[in-house]
Parts: structure tokens; C-alpha cells; sequence
């Protein structure tokens, strides 16, 4: 069985970090972002193909050095071509039920459940579901008494809202649904979708946690979320100078000399944080240096960048 990942975006609400790093490479404590999606996939996925269409050298170059389990198949875009223009241009490697993903998800998806309901059935395609307070923002979908989707509405004002089920970006397919995607540049979720209601579309809704990766904010929101599931690790080759650590937080082979630390702080190989700096809610990455005093709250650092002695960073991405 195969699995697709959307992955052709440029990153741009993670910039400037994402210049110098696609986004599937962005590290989630510990690993890139698309091995959160990889990594989960039932037993019977042996190859995962990845759409991509920005800086695609480096993500084959990552694939060549680490073995994730899998055959990895690396698909360019020539130019961006939309969701359904992106399965469209790799159907030459689809040839029965598939799982595709918004490459910014991470979520707990139960895939063998989601396959086993999928096939109960019947239909073209089931789609992930989460429930929202507020449905504003996103593709709102109905469905009836059997999980069947019969309407969608695409970020509705809250008094028109039909339900406050949102499309979660995790798909299974048929091949079939092939046939529903014309050529050039296509939208799944505006054109795609609506023509398959009447050959069977259900919706099967996530439970445990969900977070759309887009935004720095919803990054640092994954990573806290994720850190409330695994709790703290330290690297045996960390080195703790008198340092105050607080909460869950994973800090990787980085030196802590009489700052506080945390709550929820990823912190990579070679970080220096120094005396009396305070960071919390943040990711420092390789390298990453912070001077004596500063305050880093709610912010990415990148590879190799120094915070400044006294310099407060809230609420931003450094690279």
C-alpha cells in the first residue's frame, strides 16, 4: 500500500527559518516534521511518495541518509499545481487504496482504524475529521446518520456554520478518485471534493489531538502537545551549569550555565544558553546560542543564530 504526502508548499509562514530548510525538514522534537506523518503508518504502507516542489535536492539528500522504514518516492512540480493537481501528478505511481496527507498535519490518527472504517463503506474516498469551537477558519463539513458527507462549506460565518466538523487533512482513496481530478492546477478541497458526494465521500472524525503545522505558532503548539503526551528527556550529553529546568522539555546535547529552561523547550546538539537568560516555550536549534539575560518566549531559533546578551525575543522565528 502507498501513502501520499502534500509537501509543495514554500513555507512561507515559517520563513525566514524555511530559506534555509524545506518544511517537511523542520525539526519536531527530535525529528523533521514529515517523519510524524511517516512514522505512524500501518505496517502495510511500504512506500510513501512525497509531492514536493521546493528544494527538493535536499529532501532527497535527507531521504538518502536516514532510513525511515520505507521506499521514499520524491515527485516535483514543476510549478505549484494545488492539492488535487498534486495527486493527479503522481497517479503514475498509484495503483489501488491509498492515504494521502496535508504535509503540515500531525495528528492522532488511528490509520488502521480509519482503513478498516474506509472499507466498511463502500465509498471513493473517507476524509479525517476534528471538531472546533469555532469553524470560521476552515472547510466545514455535514454529514448524515451514516458518516456520509452530503455538504461542504468553506470558512462559513459562525451563525451560517453547518457543523463544527472541519476537513483534518488525513484522506484515504480510492484510485477511482483519479478520474475526478482534470488536468492543471486543482483544488481537492474547492473542486475535487464536491463532485465525489455522490459516489460515496465519509467522514470519519480524529480523536486525541490535531494541529495544522502552517504557523510558528501552531509549530510551538504541536511541539507543547507533544511534550504533554512523552514528558521530558535530557541527553546524556547534556550539560546542566547550575541551571534551572522547568516542566517538560527536550533538551538534546546542549550546555545550561545558571538560566532557566523552560516549560517546553526543544533544545538541540551544541545550544548554549548562558547565565540568567530565560527561555520558555521555544525551539533553539543546532548551534543556537542565547547570551547572558536574554528572554526567549514563544520563538524558533534557528541553526548557528545568537541571541544577543539582554536581547528579548518574543514571539519570533531568527534563521
Amino acid at each position: 500500500m502507498k501513502a501520499l504526502i502534500l509537501a509543495g508548499g514554500l513555507g512561507t509562514r515559517l520563513r525566514p527559518l524555511t530559506y534555509a530548510m524545506p518544511k517537511p525538514l523542520v525539526p519536531l522534537l527530535g525529528k523533521p516534521l514529515v517523519c510524524h506523518i511517516i512514522d505512524p503508518l500501518p505496517p502495510e504502507v511500504d512506500t510513501v511518495i512525497l509531492a514536493v516542489s521546493y528544494m527538493k535536492d535536499t529532501l532527497e539528500q535527507y531521504f538518502r541518509e536516514h532510513d525511515v522504514g520505507r521506499e521514499v518516492i520524491l515527485v516535483n512540480e514543476d510549478r505549484p499545481l494545488g492539492t488535487g493537481g498534486a495527486v493527479r501528478n503522481v497517479s503514475r505511481y498509484l495503483d489501488d487504496t491509498f492515504i494521502a496527507f496535508n504535509g503540515d498535519v500531525v495528528a492522532s490518527a488511528d490509520l488502521s482504524d480509519m482503513l478498516r472504517y474506509h472499507r466498511s463503506h463502500g465509498g471513493i474516498a473517507t476524509m479525517s475529521l476534528w471538531e472546533v469551537e469555532d469553524p470560521t477558519a476552515f472547510g466545514v463539513v455535514a454529514r448524515d446518520s451514516r458518516g456520509r458527507v452530503t455538504r461542504f462549506q468553506e470558512k462559513p460565518d459562525m451563525e451560517e456554520a453547518i457543523s463544527n466538523s472541519i476537513n483534518a487533512g488525513v484522506y484515504i482513496f480510492e484510485r477511482d478518485v483519479l478520474d475526478l481530478i482534470p488536468d492543471g492546477v486543482v483544488s481537492l478541497e474547492r473542486e475535487v471534493f464536491p463532485s465525489m458526494l455522490d459516489c460515496g465521500l465519509y467522514g470519519y472524525e480524529l480523536k486525541g489531538y490535531w494541529i495544522d503545522c502552517g504557523t510558528r505558532e501552531n509549530y510551538l503548539r504541536a511541539q507543547r502537545t507533544l511534550l504533554g503526551i512523552s514528558g521530558s528527556s535530557e541527553s546524556p550529553g547534556l550539560t546542566n551549569e547550575g541551571a534551572e529546568v522547568v516542566g517538560a522539555n527536550m533538551l538534546q546535547r546542549a550546555r545550561l550555565k545558571g538560566c532557566r529552561i523552560g516549560p517546553h523547550v526543544y533544545a538541540e546538539n551544541g545550544v548554549t544558553v548562558s547565565a540568567g537568560a530565560e527561555v520558555s516555550e521555544s525551539m533553539l536549534l543546532c548551534g543556537a546560542s542565547v547570551g547572558e539575560g536574554a528572554v526567549v518566549r514563544g520563538s524558533i531559533v534557528g541553526p548557528g543564530v545568537a541571541v544577543g546578551k539582554g536581547q528579548r525575543v518574543i514571539d519570533e522565528i531568527l534563521a
